[in-house]
């Protein structure tokens, strides 16, 4: 059984994450890049856990048959890699016409080459059972050597499509769409994983026909790089779908106003009643207590917003190159942060303020300047990250 744990473990994997996406996959059966997930996703786990040891000896008895099992994990994995040219062919775009008889033909060359590798398994002889070493121990055998090959050939050129394919489409991405590009990367890196795989089966097939000895190479090195090449892909097909939902938004939004919610949670906790939490609370309550915490927060400090603090990041901000846009949300940013130093020192020196006849005032008591508005989690970013923020904040600290 531990031998085949490296196997099993992924294939478990990738059957949770089938059932968790279940509803998202049904509704969206009607979508051809979808089908071709759940075929992708249902040949990886299927592959698995046949091709571990132990189900491969459980197999092979159930039949009768020696090696059995054989034929079965290498038709699997042609069909795994024709799915993953069929998704590169979905999601290539084009005119649908073109695309339905592109899969069509995808789909019958794969289909021709499983069913050569059945038919080669027949013709050929195959009495000693192999386990872990089918590939390196028949390497010389007619008929069982062509069934390798014919195996290993379609998961490379299956494989290669999808690895070009995606680190093309990681390039052109733009940085905004995290789910997207976090998901194109780790479909990427699966499948130099995978290449990686093909290099070990194939280097250990090309030294038995020289007369050497590498099949380390094919037991030892190969599996460990399929199973992680095989979750590492169904994973990156998943993100997307993930980071496309309404409750990952949420939690993206969430996160990113961490910085605002900290720096204005103290101004705002006395007087305000916000939205309460329990530890269950969905994530979608939790931004709604959030929001009402920062927008809390910032009319407790509007008092102490400085135009020239704003004018002076604004200019500070456009002399660096910035886009307009952006420029006004670091100017608002660092109005905000110095606002928040004044509002701390102002708390801090009332104790002190009646005996000195000093301490941090607020500006004139009229209308205040406003925030231009923006996102809250563009305001958050800058709040946290800008260099011109932080030197606004200093700058408030030392006065």
């Amino acid at each position: 059984m531990k031998s085949g744990l490296i196997l099993y473990v992924p294939g478990a994997l990738l059957i949770l994450i089938l059932l968790v996406k279940a509803p998202t996959l049904h509704r969206r059966w009607d979508q051809p890049p979808m089908r071709a997930v759940c075929a992708l996703l249902v040949m990886g786990c299927l592959v698995l856990f046949l091709a571990a040891p132990p189900t491969i000896a459980a197999v092979n008895r159930f039949t009768g048959v020696a090696n059995f099992s054989a034929p079965l994990v290498f038709g699997l994995i042609t069909a795994f890699s024709g799915s993953c040219v069929v998704l590169v062919l979905q999601w290539g775009g084009g005119p649908p016409a073109v695309v339905r008889r592109a899969t069509r033909l995808t789909v019958a060359v794969y289909g021709g080459v499983a069913v050569a590798i059945i038919v080669l398994f027949v013709i050929g002889e195959a009495p000693v059972e192999r386990l872990r070493d089918l590939d390196t121990y028949y390497a010389d055998t007619p008929w069982i050597r062509e069934m390798i090959v014919c195996y290993l050939l379609a998961h490379t050129v299956g494989s290669s499509a999808l690895t070009l394919l995606t680190g093309r489409w990681l390039r052109r991405t733009h940085p905004s769409l995290r789910p997207l590009r976090t998901g194109l990367a780790l479909i990427m890196t699966g499948g130099l994983l995978d290449l990686g795989y093909l290099v070990a089966k194939w280097t250990a097939l090309g030294a038995r026909w020289s007369g050497r000895d590498w099949d380390g190479l094919s037991t030892d090195a190969a599996p460990p790089l399929a199973a992680g090449a095989a979750l590492m892909v169904a994973t990156g097909f998943i993100v997307p779908l993930v980071g496309g939902s309404a409750t990952w938004r949420d939690f993206s939004e969430y996160r990113g106003l961490h910085p605002l919610w900290k720096a204005l949670r103290g101004f705002a906790a006395s007087g305000v009643r916000t939205v309460p939490l329990t530890w269950w609370s969905p994530v979608g309550i939790r931004l709604i207590h959030r929001e009402s915490v920062i927008d809390d927060g910032i009319l407790a400090v509007a008092r102490w917003f400085d135009p020239c603090v704003r004018r002076a990041a604004y200019e500070a901000a456009r002399e660096q190159g910035l886009s307009e846009a952006r420029a006004e949300v670091v100017a608002d940013a660092a109005m905000l942060a110095a606002a928040c130093g004044r509002r701390t020192a102002a708390t801090t020196d009332t104790d002190t303020a009646a005996e000195t006849g000093a301490g941090s005032v607020p500006l004139p008591d009229c209308e205040p300047p406003r925030l231009s508005g923006r996102p809250l989690t563009a305001l958050a970013r800058e709040f946290r990250a800008s260099p011109i923020v932080a030197a606004a904040r200093a700058a408030a600290v030392r006065a």
